[in-house]
């Protein structure tokens, strides 16, 4: 499985379904996250991400930001940006658009190593194209946000020539996805299903053929182009390459909605076919689709006709007479309701009155007080006012029995009871409209201090993840202590014949320099490559005579860190020494630092890996000395077989990991006094190579830092001295 880097990565753009999968995709796979919204009062909501910046695109904090964040790829939504209305007003929409690009374009400049990637569509193409649609095809704008966004390739093209920098285009097919409930979306997926629940109807022209792709397979697709390490182009389209009518479209929507659905053929409108090309980007990367039509256009279908009363306004003017009409008259209903339920009480207040009229226990009972209180509680002053006027109707017609209208409109009981009925009526009226009032302002208020405390747990969230992320830069930097001493202690895991070897990896590690190598004094002038990280750090040669080199040696002597700063050629960068009781013991060689960290902090930080490894490397010298009566054969610098098999692996070891090499010699004798071959053998050998017992009582020789065709002259001198010798490579350790 391919293991991809974590980068940092910038996002550029406005909330939506599309931003939303970007993110998902980069937090899944580990990167950190920044986000600039590109609006300082941001509207949109966002998946979780390392740090959010809420300011517009032409601010000139964007360089400050893009400096802080310094990430390793900018990703410009661009034709996908929900922070543009196309609609209200394409010509002020395109020259902010370009003035926003062009200016985190030119803060973008001053990064290096990093890369920017633009979103584009098949917009930037008009016309009537036969073929299949290559990068290479001259765009032909058709309105103001194509030519916005063919503007921004250009402006991409344009700084990556004059300015050097990395700049890719992604140029998109039609991008489908289930939109969420309620959101208008633009492409002819949702188009099609959005009429279809309009009118029941979906009008097609088969002379139209394009091609989508589904989002998720876009996000991925990009997601490629993202991390890819070297790109072979700056502009690449991402399609399915599945051409389809409008027609065939239609049948697929049918056929997840229902059969109630209806398809008419138009002729409206020109014949098109807009297909983007793909093969440019199957060429360099993995391509996989992963959604076709049938499954993603049914999804689509399926949601929309299950959520379809969020996507169906009452103003909508897509749909057809009919439908137009039926939203008239339920708004009017609406509206009517609360007076049609009034006249209704309103006729059960009429009669219970009449009832009570006749009754001793219930004639002191005012009905139509009770109808206005009622109304009141219910709904409020308008339906008070509305209800007592019924209710002073009701009541001059009861009163008019035996009696004529004249005589009831001249009682001034008419008139007191009628005060009492609106007074009542008005005053609960105004108190239900103001607990109604309250309540409002405490649900909003309430909105909005969990909207705050969301907001202050986004805070908190950002915060507490700067707090770990810097606690674990100071503890894991590769200048803390703390990450000194982790690193400098797993020389403790090696045995005493390992050290020297992995010395080497950990100053590589601690001092983030690839070639590394270590010298062994041999004596007073010359030191023996003991093992080195890299082919560069091999330069100098197996031995050296480090006191002819003046300039590294006056300074190794006086125990301060060599630094090559009249870049000299053929010496390394840095260079120290490790001593033990005042004796030279080892020479640390680096050769891979840059000119920039040749530093007196450098300085001392080599200083502190070399005293760490000294210590390492005195212990197990230590160790050895102490037990070398039990490993070397007695009155002989032949090391046993027990001892020689450990050190043969230790060498076999750090051979697999680029450390050192080595050859396995085996002297081919009977005389058994090893003292004798010994002393006959050692003038010919260097201090650095090993004689011993190995394979059931075989003499060898292990020549360190050796290959096949050195050996060749020990083989010789060994043939002189009368002893044959022969290079053993099926020596199993």
């Amino acid at each position: 499985m391919e293991v991809v880097k974590k980068m940092v990565v910038l996002l550029a753009g406005g909330g939506g379904v599309l931003m939303d999968a970007i993110i998902s995709k980069l937090n899944k796979n580990g990167h950190r996250v920044y986000l600039l919204t590109g609006q300082r009062d941001n509207r949109f909501s966002y998946k979780p991400v390392f740090e959010k910046y809420n300011f517009p695109y032409d601010s000139g904090s964007i360089k400050d930001i893009l400096e802080s964040a310094r990430p390793d790829v900018v990703v410009f939504t661009g034709a996908y940006d929900t922070n543009y209305d196309w609609e209200t007003d394409a010509r002020q929409e395109s020259v902010r658009y370009v003035a926003g690009l062009v200016n985190i374009l030119s803060a973008f400049s001053v990064l290096k190593n990093a890369r920017f990637i633009y979103f584009s569509s098949q917009e930037v193409y008009g016309g009537v194209h036969m073929d299949n649609i290559r990068e290479d095809t001259p765009l032909s704008p058709k309105g103001f946000k194509a030519m916005a966004l063919a503007q921004g390739e250009e402006a991409c093209a344009n700084f990556r020539k004059t300015q050097g920098t990395d700049t890719v285009i992604l140029r998109f097919d039609q991008i489908y996805w289930v939109p969420r409930k309620g959101k208008q979306e633009d492409n002819p997926c949702f188009c099609m299903c959005l009429e279809a629940l309009k009118t029941g109807k979906i009008s097609v022209n088969e002379r139209r053929i394009f091609s989508m792709i589904h989002l998720n397979d876009a996000v991925e697709l990009a997601y490629r182009v993202l991390c890819g390490e070297a790109l072979r182009q700056s502009v690449y389209n991402i399609s399915s390459m599945e051409p389809v009518n409008e027609k065939q479209l239609a049948e697929k929507i049918k056929e997840g909605m229902g059969s109630d659905i209806s398809i008419v053929d138009s002729t409206a409108g020109a014949g098109r076919r807009l297909v983007l090309d793909c093969s440019r980007y199957k060429g360099e990367f993995a391509y996989e689709i992963f959604n076709d039509y049938d499954k993603g256009v049914k999804q689509t279908a399926e949601f929309m006709k299950q959520h379809s009363n969020s996507f169906i306004s009452e103003e909508d003017e897509g749909g057809g007479a009919a439908v137009r009409l039926w939203n008239h008259v339920r708004r009017i209903l609406k509206a009517l309701f609360p007076f049609i339920e009034a006249l209704v009480c309103f006729a059960g207040a009429v009669f219970l009155s009449s009832a009570a009229a006749d009754s001793k226990f219930l004639a002191r009972l005012d009905i139509y007080l009770l109808y206005v209180l009622l109304f009141a509680v219910v709904h409020g002053q308008q339906q008070a006012v509305f209800s007592a006027f019924l209710a002073s109707a009701g009541y001059c017609f009861g009163q008019a029995d035996g009696r004529t209208g004249f005589e009831v409109l001249l009682d001034y009981n008419t008139y007191v009871w009628m005060a009492q009925l609106f007074i009542v009526g008005l005053v609960v009226g105004y108190m239900k409209d103001q607990l109604h009032f309250i309540r409002n302002e405490g649900r909003c208020r309430v909105q909005y201090l969990n909207g705050q405390l969301k907001d202050i747990e986004d805070i908190n969230e950002s915060n507490v993840k700067l707090k770990h992320n810097f606690e674990s830069q100071v503890v894991n930097h590769r200048e803390s202590l703390g990450k000194i001493y982790e690193v400098s202690s797993s020389l403790e895991q090696y045995g005493p014949e390992e050290v020297l070897f992995y010395a080497a990896q950990v100053l590589s590690r601690l001092m983030d320099c690839k070639d590394v190598a270590v010298y062994n004094i041999a004596n007073s002038d010359y030191a023996r490559l003991f093992s080195a990280t890299s082919p560069e750090a091999r330069k100098l040669g197996n031995s050296i005579k480090y006191t002819d080199m003046d300039e590294l040696y006056s300074e190794i002597k006086e125990r301060r860190v060599y630094v090559n700063r009249n870049m000299v050629d053929k010496m390394p960068m840095m260079a120290s020494a490790v001593y033990s009781e005042d004796e030279m013991q080892l020479i640390l060689m680096l050769w891979g630092v840059p000119w920039e960290r040749m530093t007196l902090g450098e300085a001392n930080r080599l200083t502190i890996v070399g005293y760490l490894i000294q210590n390492a490397v005195v212990r197990a010298n230590r160790y050895l000395d102490a037990i070398r009566n039990q490993r070397y054969v007695e009155g002989t610098s032949v090391l046993g077989e027990e001892a020689f098999t450990q050190l043969a692996k230790a060498f076999f070891d750090a051979r697999d990991k680029g450390l050192t090499e080595y050859v396995l010699m085996e002297v081919l004798t009977e005389d058994k006094n090893y003292e004798h071959v010994a002393k006959a053998l050692g003038g010919t050998i260097r201090q650095t190579d090993y004689l011993g017992i190995f394979k059931e009582g075989r003499l060898y020789v292990l020549l360190s830092n050796t290959n096949k065709e050195n050996a060749g002259v020990i083989i010789e001198r060994f043939r002189a001295l009368g002893y044959e010798s022969r290079i053993d490579e099926e020596a199993v350790l």
